[in-house]
């Protein structure tokens, strides 16, 4: 019976699920203590940021360096983008039907609900994204200042650079190569001293989340966030489990694969937190170095499934609220927009309501104050974007690995027999 509970005590899932759960009761019954916690889990999730810039820089570096082939490198990433703009296509477009059949912002008073303050992302977002910004923005004029600002789009631009530097080095680059390739073992060991903290992370998150804003906040905008929850999970379990066929492999071997990484961003709803697990995770479950560095930081900043989601259903709810009958051309518009400014307002802070501003800006037909509603509920439904983020950037370096010849299929079979193995091992156990 001891080793039971050991056994347990010692399992990331039942430690980041029971922080979760205590988060929960502290914020609904003390809230005021609840708002307190938020140093906890940010001081988490800082931590964890700590060596995002150095990781992807080394896993990107060793895997550019390690395929050698330049063409390859090239035809890798353009598939990845091809993948990303595909994908977050289809997901804006379910979030449109779905929004548009069950109609959550009909009969809805915004006069009567409760509102935010979201004058700082308007007046950034209201005259949409500067495109010449944005791509002028990807090349860091100091290479420190890139990794001391963690701004992985600049990271992703000069990791690529020195990789191809590196790689056309040859023999000549191989202690530079050997060198990182160690000092990579140094971070991903740092990494985990960092998870061993991710109970208390996701129970601060949790704990500020429901002490701060409430459950009662939800109740006027319930429709909103049930709808898009709904749309989020036909999403994963349609979109992607038929993708997942498509090439071969199982997507809920792959879901209980990653499920301690689901549960963090659960509970600290920011993926940027499992994203050096997520890197390790997908190299262990069959994909090459050189893809994982490759398609998991650039899917970060353009294959945002959830957001994309969410981003679609929020404008067209708003236009209901507000009563405004967007016609099918202007849905279209939508689409179109969004197709954009979803990518142009990567890694920028608050960017989901700069989006928002963005694409109601250009369709000019919905007030900008609308998006005041979302504020309060906006954190609620920010775990489902994080987590559904997460699991199709997961998938999307699967599937760009098998269409190379980079997917290990012996190891991935390896990696979930092991799992499932600890899996009877630790029934077996708790049964005695």
């Amino acid at each position: 019976m001891k080793l039971k509970k050991q056994r347990i005590y010692k399992n990331l899932t039942f430690q980041v699920l029971t922080a979760i759960f205590i988060g929960v009761m502290v914020g609904l019954i003390w809230p005021e203590v609840g708002k307190e916690m938020k140093p906890v889990g940010d001081t988490f999730i800082n931590a964890v940021k700590m060596v995002i810039a150095p990781i992807i820089f080394l896993t990107i570096v060793l895997g550019i360096a390690k395929m050698g082939d330049m063409k390859k490198v090239g035809k890798v990433g353009g598939k990845a983008f091809i993948y990303f703009e595909i994908v977050t296509t289809l997901a804006l477009m379910i979030g449109l039907i779905v929004v548009n059949v069950v109609k959550p912002g009909a009969g809805l008073n915004f006069n009567e609900l409760e509102k935010g303050d979201v004058s700082q992302y308007t007046q950034n977002g209201g005259e949409g994204i500067n495109w010449i910004e944005f791509v002028t923005h990807i090349v860091p004029h100091n290479m420190v200042d890139a990794f001391a600002k963690g701004d992985i789009l600049q990271v992703l631009f000069f990791s690529i650079l020195f990789g191809v530097g590196l790689a056309a080095l040859g023999e000549k680059g191989k202690i530079v190569t050997e060198f990182l390739d160690k000092l990579s073992l140094v971070f991903f060991k740092i990494i985990g001293y960092v998870m061993k903290a991710a109970p208390i992370g996701a129970f601060g998150a949790m704990a500020y989340t429901i002490g701060n804003f409430g459950l009662a906040s939800l109740v006027p905008l319930g429709k909103l966030m049930m709808s898009v929850y709904i749309t989020m999970a036909l999403f994963i379990f349609v979109v992607l489990n038929i993708i997942c066929k498509m090439y071969g492999f199982s997507l809920w071997n792959y879901l209980k694969f990653i499920k301690d990484e689901i549960l963090i961003v659960l509970g600290t709803s920011s993926s940027e937190s499992v994203l050096p697990r997520m890197m390790d995770k997908m190299e262990r479950i069959g994909c090459s170095k050189s893809v994982v560095g490759l398609v998991i930081p650039t899917g970060y900043s353009f294959n945002l499934d959830g957001t994309s989601i969410y981003l679609s259903m929020a404008v067209v709810f708003l236009a209901q609220v507000f009563g405004v009958d967007l016609t099918m051309g202007q849905q279209i518009t939508i689409l179109l927009v969004l197709m954009l400014t979803s990518k142009g307002a990567a890694g920028v802070t608050g960017s989901g309501f700069i989006v928002l501003a963005s694409t109601m800006a250009a369709l000019q037909v919905i007030p900008l104050e609308g998006l005041a509603l979302l504020l309060g509920v906006d954190r609620f439904m920010s775990e489902g974007r994080a987590i559904v983020n997460l699991i199709g950037n997961g998938i999307a370096t699967i599937i760009v690995a098998k269409s190379e010849n980079e997917f290990d299929e012996n190891k991935s079979k390896r990696a979930i027999n092991e799992m499932k193995l600890l899996k009877q091992d630790n029934q077996t156990k708790q049964a005695v």
